[in-house]
């Protein structure tokens, strides 16, 4: 049994709030306590991250004209950037569970994708 679940339109519906809240969050949660740079990191993502969901070729994009496989490349390697990001940084404490946390989630949400059924068209002669 493949434990893949989280499909292309969940993902869709998933990308506006999760932007929305990279942006909100370290505002109201005040980071930038340890690293001044822990509280822009999140805000400077967020506001990337609605741009790249608006231009993503799925659902809930607007402009589709990234392909999905980047967007998806994309939010891997932000999870990359905050798995490492507190110890580049010099954070500690919240500045830092916030970007171990977020970073882990978007490994998991990335890792859960389920592949889509290639879809394959016969041209009739």
């Amino acid at each position: 049994m493949d434990p893949r679940f989280v499909t292309k339109t969940m993902h869709a519906y998933l990308d506006y709030p999760v932007a929305i809240s990279l942006v909100a969050l370290p505002l109201i949660l005040g980071l930038g306590t340890s690293s001044p740079l822990a509280e822009w990191l999140g805000v400077v993502t967020g506001v990337a991250a609605f741009i790249l969901t608006l231009f993503t070729d799925h659902k809930l994009g607007v402009i589709r004209i990234l392909p999905y496989s980047f967007h998806l490349t994309v939010d891997f390697l932000v999870g990359v950037v905050f798995l490492i990001a507190p110890f580049t940084l010099g954070s500690s404490g919240l500045d830092a569970w916030y970007y171990w946390v977020n970073g882990a989630a978007v490994l998991l949400v990335t890792s859960l994708h389920k592949p889509e059924a290639m879809r394959v068209s016969v041209a009739h002669t």
